[in-house]
């Protein structure tokens, strides 16, 4: 396959549909595009009805290009992570992986443009998020919640405001940022770093004051994280978690357990922000949309930080007692998509992280708006009931 005809089948795909925002090339399927969160065929000339195995390795060895490292990966850890650039069009991170003998390629399509905080319509913490000076900032939420387009939002009123170094380790480079106030410098794995840790590691000779790291994969650099938010450094990161509480579980998780104190410590000291992304289905179709919930840094959270959680002080309900401050539940978040119409009651129940919450919430919504809270219609008191005789 020439590159020439990898670009027109690529091309085909971006076009086919409204919104699309991943490709997916899988055996026993024809070439596929993610739109509005659902898979759609896309139709080819001439037509590819069922991808063979041979088509699908094809297609994903023209993407890695001869690479000799990607190759390796792949064959020794069964996927790798590459950028892709279609010109004058689109640019794409890929993910190639092994299935059952075969290959199958998920691609996600990358913006040409940096977003803001206001065109994602993010929560107001997020421009907190961008005061802060050191510490750490999380966003979570499982793969394509748009965890990097947020950081991306983040880091772009950095670079607007603060005439700051700042450095991000990324795998690949997603948004690519311009040079404003801020001085970005974009480093890719595999292309300039061998690893996140080792990237960390340099990026603190590198003299920067904020630094993007595009996953907390493994002890290592957690580790690293934690001492350049202790010496004064802004750490921006990922982590595959679905809730506050997952998260710093997750992080402690990574150590031993006789290590457990002292990591509950330093997280309790630099941990700033946690914000939990998920996208649910829009009312009405199209574009997706975001609910999150959102875990800032006060004495409560610190202090079930360092000591673990117990009843009545569990993140979520901390959480839950701190609206006024910033900081929200996924469950407030969810209600709050409902009283706006973005969202139809029975999206909001099934994304609910406590359903008895939330359904409480859209009952007292619905009675605001005079409409009825209960299916249960007829009853009438039996006026008669007093004057019957039991016998």
């Amino acid at each position: 396959m020439k590159k020439q005809e990898l670009d027109h089948i690529l091309t085909t795909m971006l076009e086919s549909y409204d919104n699309v925002s991943d490709f997916n090339i899988t055996v026993d399927k024809p070439f596929q595009v993610e739109s509005s969160g659902q898979l759609l065929p896309v139709s080819l000339n001439p037509p590819i009805h069922r991808l063979t195995p041979f088509q699908s390795e094809i297609f994903a060895l023209n993407l890695i290009d001869g690479d000799r490292r990607l190759t390796r990966i792949l064959l020794e850890e069964g996927s790798c992570d590459l950028s892709y650039h279609l010109a004058g069009k689109a640019r794409f991170r890929v993910n190639v992986f092994s299935q059952k003998g075969c290959y199958s390629t998920v691609m996600r399509q990358l913006a040409n443009r940096v977003p803001t905080i206001e065109e994602l319509g993010l929560p107001e913490a997020f421009f907190k998020m961008t005061e802060e000076r050191n510490g750490i900032i999380l966003v979570t939420g499982a793969t394509g919640t748009g965890k990097s387009t947020s950081l991306a939002a983040v880091l772009n009123e950095i670079n607007e405001k603060l005439s700051v170094h700042v450095v991000t380790l990324e795998d690949p480079v997603e948004y690519v940022h311009s040079q404003k106030k801020g001085t970005f410098n974009q480093r890719e794995l595999g292309t300039d770093f061998d690893s996140f840790a080792s990237g960390l590691r340099a990026a603190l000779r590198q003299a920067p004051k904020v630094i993007l790291v595009g996953e907390m994969r493994d002890r290592e650099t957690v580790e690293i994280a934690l001492s350049a938010a202790e010496t004064g450094h802004l750490v921006l990161s990922t982590i595959h978690t679905v809730d506050a509480g997952q998260t710093i579980n997750r992080i402690i998780g990574m150590f031993e357990q006789d290590e457990e104190r002292q990591v509950r410590s330093r997280l309790a000291e630099t941990l700033r922000w946690v914000a939990c992304q998920r996208l649910l289905p829009r009312k009405g179709g199209g574009r997706r949309v975001a609910a999150f919930e959102i875990m800032g840094s006060n004495i409560r959270v610190k202090e079930s930080i360092f000591q673990g959680e117990s009843e009545g002080k569990t993140f979520y309900e901390i959480i839950e007692g701190s609206q006024p401050f910033g900081m929200m539940t996924f469950d407030q978040s969810i209600s709050d998509l409902y009283r706006q119409g973005l969202i139809t009651e029975e999206t909001a129940m099934s994304y609910a992280s406590r359903k008895a919450i939330v359904g409480r919430a859209i009952d007292s919504i619905k009675a605001a708006r005079g409409e009825k809270t209960t299916s249960i219609e007829g009853l009438t008191l039996d006026e008669e009931y007093e004057n019957k005789v039991v016998t």
